[in-house]
């Protein structure tokens, strides 16, 4: 599914003040302590003995290893100009997995930064709500700049209602730590192609935010007649410069993190096509990888919209940044089964599917022949490619029996999700309780007044939600519509409690994934379900292994040439921690994933990572920490059989609910302590003592198997 679409309105109050930090701080580096006290220009170097000049970092939306449909071969195998690159010249990890709620947009932050939604703030996504002082909620929207604050929907001006905090909030209320930071203080400019949340993400409040309020861009953007040109203009592009870097000579805006670990100070960014292309493509616009001038749909030139951000732009993008001084880039593109001209869920093995697939595979053919062509290579290039999430399909199944698109065209009598009125199924069952709901495959309830977990009209919606049932629309079926239900004991648990109290939501409902669930009147008249045809036909948000479960390729200097690895377990979170790993960076703080010291070649990895405690430990760490690993799955389970209890007393809903507690405080404790051994042993140098591994990972074991006795 799409990024949900942009605000674009008049201009909105600043971001609130400073607050107190709220993740563990990581010992400062050289390069940080340096770059803190004086804008001294470096050279960018990167890896063992200064191997790597280039990173490409690439992470799609929705873009499936796995099959869909058994008989048509997948997104990445229809692409085998990238799934060759990778698998040929390095390791493809086949089970990686997301945070929750898994979407597009906590997904993406996740990754860049190793950091969970409970510390960065992206817990709801791709919208979410926050209470405000009327009981109610207000929708925001989790794109905005990094140092945005809550950019609402629902105010003319996009400014917060009773809330200063950040959109991107530590657990303690500072702003969320920037991954291009890293990369700077090494003497590294930091492009970015549409990676959420590092460029400009709306006209407003964004660019006059960064420009200034009197600026001629801030002028532009508050424009109603200049909302696309400002969009082409200024959003989806962004270069974060290192100290002296020529490539911000002209044109570029203070880089302000102001809450930045180890501070941040004397950087400069460009932002947006207007500043960034001149640097990029001195010669004229930026043309893509099929020659013509990049545009929007308007045909305004420059930025295309995060919906263009197809492989012939996205990537072209890319290939100019790193041939024009830009030697890191982190690239969003877009996903290949809605109709990059309708919008329309498509699937598998329909024509127009295949063809998109077709043209994705020949704008990697390109860039990888123009990289080698400038002498951009697996040699010298840290290339890092994953996908935000996997997606369910929901539709009929595909006819002709055995068609597989490539020589036998797929086509389907049903395409799309089902459309449930949420407020109405409840009202069925006597809920009367005033409630919002941020629409969901996974959606999100917030009863007006933000009443406690045991308050009785909680209670009696939890119990009401967790009987739900109604016609499934795709299958012909009547089938349960809740999964799993999480109130804030769970959430916290599942890392989806965030800094900002208001954000906490009453409880979350993850439902069968053939059912797209919102607010809506509380008579239903003749159903409370629909089936639009032709719309929204791949769900995400919610859990379920096809949701859960993506890929990660990696291909460079230090990385094992495995083809594909079907053992090893990863989480969205370890991706930025191997990253620096692999490029001797380090973060000014503490990440919750783990290196993955299985993707380095053997003789890539130091003495403190090499050993067989620290093998041993990360996937026992894994296990406890990742949303949809064993412990938050098993907890998930435990926390929806406490919600839909109806014992005398609510006796059943207290007990289980004080066991998550304990076993969630005992989680925590337990994995603060191996979270810290693992990262001081790959950025500290520091062995992990084989007892101390023996005993941790004893102890994670057996409160694995508490927490699965629990859910039973």
């Amino acid at each position: 599914m799409r990024r949900t679409s942009r605000i674009t309105r008049p201009l909105a109050a600043a971001a609130g003040g400073a607050l107190v930090l709220g993740m563990v701080a990581a010992p400062p580096s050289v390069a940080a302590t340096v770059a803190a006290s004086s804008p001294v220009a470096l050279a960018c170097s990167l890896g063992a003995g200064s191997a790597v000049r280039h990173v490409i970092y690439i992470q799609f939306d929705n873009v499936h290893y796995s099959r869909d449909q058994a008989n048509v071969p997948s997104d990445l195998e229809q692409m085998p100009n990238l799934l060759n690159f990778i698998t040929g010249n390095g390791t493809l990890v086949s089970h990686e997995h997301t945070p929750l709620i898994a979407h597009t947009a906590d997904d993406i932050v996740t990754s860049e930064t190793g950091l969970y939604p409970a510390s960065q703030g992206l817990a709801v996504a791709n919208e979410y709500n926050y209470y405000t002082p009327s009981g109610a909620t207000d929708t925001a929207g989790d794109f905005a700049y990094w140092t945005d604050p809550i950019v609402d929907y629902d105010t003319s001006s996009s400014a917060p209602v009773g809330d200063k905090t950040y959109n991107l909030i530590t657990s303690s209320g500072r702003n969320a730590p920037a991954p291009w930071v890293p990369y700077t203080r090494a003497g590294c400019d930091f492009g970015s192609v549409a990676a959420a949340n590092t460029e400009l993400e709306n006209t407003v409040p964004d660019v006059p935010d960064v420009f200034g309020a009197s600026s001629p861009e801030a002028k532009e953007a508050e424009n109603p007649k200049l909302q696309n040109k400002a969009e082409a203009d200024f959003m989806g592009l962004s270069v974060h410069c290192a100290h002296g870097s020529s490539a911000c000579a002209h044109g570029s805006v203070a880089d302000s993190l102001p809450d930045e670990p180890g501070g941040y100070h004397g950087y400069r960014a460009l932002f947006g096509n207007e500043f960034i292309q001149p640097v990029i493509s001195p010669a004229g616009p930026v043309r893509n990888l099929d020659g013509q001038v990049i545009e929007d749909s308007s045909g305004d030139t420059g930025f295309p919209g995060y919906d263009g951000m197809i492989g012939t732009n996205g990537l072209a993008y890319t290939l100019y940044m790193q041939t024009h001084g830009i030697p890191v880039t982190y690239t969003y593109l877009s996903d290949l089964h809605d109709n990059w001209t309708t919008g329309a869920g498509m699937g598998s093995g329909t024509p127009t599917y295949e063809s998109q697939l077709r043209a994705e595979n020949a704008a990697f053919g390109t860039f990888f022949t123009d990289l080698a062509a400038a002498g951009i290579t697996k040699a010298n290039t840290l290339f890092v490619f994953t996908a935000d999430e996997g997606d369910h399909f929901v539709g009929s199944p595909p006819s002709p029996s055995g068609c597989n698109g490539v020589t036998v065209s797929c086509s389907y009598r049903k395409v799309g999700e089902v459309d449930g009125n949420l407020t109405g199924m409840l009202a069925a069952h006597g809920v009367k309780t005033s409630f919002d709901v941020a629409a969901d495959s996974a959606p999100i309830v917030y009863v007006h007044g933000q009443p406690g977990r045991t308050a009785p009209a909680v209670r009696t919606m939890e119990r009401a939600a967790s009987g739900l049932k109604a016609p499934d629309l795709a299958t012909g079926k009547t089938v349960r519509v809740t999964r799993y239900l999480a109130d804030p004991v769970e959430l916290k648990l599942l890392h989806m409690v965030t800094g900002d109290p208001k954000r906490t939501p009453t409880f979350a409902l993850f439902a069968n994934p053939d059912f797209w669930l919102s607010s809506g009147p509380s008579s239903c008249g003749k159903s409370c379900v629909s089936e639009p045809s032709g719309q929204d036909a791949w769900n995400h948000g919610d859990v379920a292994p096809e949701i859960n479960t993506t890929w990660l390729g990696l291909v460079g200097p230090s990385v094992a040439h495995q083809g594909v690895d079907n053992s090893l377990w990863s989480d969205h979170t370890d991706i930025n921690p191997t990253m620096m790993a692999l490029l001797r960076l380090r973060d000014d703080y503490i990440p919750d994933g783990r290196v993955l010291t299985e993707v380095f070649a053997p003789t890539a990895l130091p003495p403190s990572l090499s050993s067989g405690s620290v093998t041993r430990l990360g996937p026992v760490y894994t296990q406890l920490e990742a949303a949809v690993g064993q412990f938050g799955l098993v907890t998930l389970a435990a926390s929806t059989r406490a919600l839909a209890s109806s014992s005398t007393g609510d006796h059943v809903y207290k007990s289980i609910e004080n066991s998550l507690a304990r076993l969630g405080a005992a989680r925590d404790t337990l994995a603060g302590k191996m979270r810290t051994l693992l990262f001081n042993a790959a950025f500290n140098g520091t062995p992990v003592p084989d007892a101390e591994a023996a005993s941790l990972i004893a102890a994670g074991n057996r409160l694995l198997a508490q927490a699965s006795a629990l859910a039973r």
